[in-house]
């Protein structure tokens, strides 16, 4: 199998594409791939300065070596979930990329700020998914707005978008929906912009893109992550996908074309705005923060 723009040997196949690509050629789409998604979504600027939230897999490493290649002002920012093991080999990783790229981090520990995950879930009583999401949302835009970046960056892929959509879509989560785009604006004045300038590349080309070019990433899934719905959506399209390449593709950016006008903002309280938490002083839709109400649930468990 050639490469198909050079006599070269492929190193990999990209059915959706309907190409071959050697490893010059790959890079080269991989970070056309990458500008078209930010250009087509007014994701970034280069003079924004941009937070890449990192946890030593494939996908967020490799969105912030691209990133930083492109010539984008990016910080790397990793949460230490406090997870046994796996938290102590995925900053390893992380550590060493920004040290040998000689790039900027910033690291959350959230076991010396008393909220490991595994801690709050059981003490909340809640699932493991569901804690970790709400913990590093609230961090995600506390560091960025403490750090005063513009935007908040991260590296989920077209698997993890489309997939997502399907799961919505398969339950009608009509509040989900509106927050479906690749870039969500900043509101208030403390919500950064976040957004995901992978969202036109898969998985497989992320895993790709790390051989071809030396990243090494952590490639054992998160304990806690066993059993998430998530993956079954992910299965079912990467089915389809096997036998139809281009499906996912078709069906996540054909939504945008199609269907969003059909979902409006979600009705939030007072339509839209912002006040502060009550408990942190951090911007937020209700009167106490997602993040403070969870920790306050923690504690009357304890």
């Amino acid at each position: 199998m050639k490469c198909k723009k050079c006599p070269q040997k492929a190193v990999i196949k990209i059915p959706r594409a309907n190409a071959a690509f050697c490893p010059e050629h790959f890079n080269e789409f991989f970070y056309k791939q990458t500008e078209k998604g930010i250009e087509d979504f007014r994701m970034l600027s280069k003079e924004d300065r941009t937070m890449v939230c990192v946890s030593g897999g494939k996908d967020s490493l490799v969105l912030w070596h691209v990133l930083s290649e492109l010539g984008y002002d990016v910080t790397g920012m990793y949460i230490d979930l406090g997870i046994p093991g796996y938290s102590d080999r995925s900053k390893e990783r992380v550590n060493t990329f920004a040290v040998r790229r000689g790039l900027k981090i910033i690291t959350v520990d959230l076991k010396e700020l008393g909220y490991a995950v595994p801690d709050v879930a059981k003490s909340a009583k809640r699932q493991d998914c569901s804690v970790c999401g709400t913990i590093k949302r609230y961090y995600f835009n506390k560091i960025a707005y403490d750090y005063n970046f513009d935007a908040v960056a991260t590296g989920h892929n077209l698997d993890d978008e489309s997939s997502r959509l399907l799961g919505n879509l398969l339950h009608w989560s009509e509040e989900y929906l509106p927050g479906m785009s690749p870039v969500l604006p900043a509101e208030g004045k403390m919500m950064k912009k976040k957004v995901k300038p992978l969202i036109r590349l898969t998985e497989k080309e992320t895993a790709a893109f790390c051989i071809v070019n030396g990243i090494d990433y952590i490639m054992e899934e998160c304990p806690m992550s066993r059993g998430a719905t998530s993956l079954v959506y992910k299965d079912a399209l990467n089915r389809i996908e096997d036998d139809m390449p281009g499906t996912a593709h078709y069906f996540y950016f054909q939504y945008f074309k199609k269907a969003k006008k059909w979902f409006s903002v979600p009705d939030r309280k007072g339509e839209g705005d912002t006040t502060l938490c009550e408990s942190c002083g951090m911007e937020t839709f209700t009167d106490k923060c997602s993040f403070c109400r969870l920790v306050e649930k923690m504690n009357e468990q304890s």
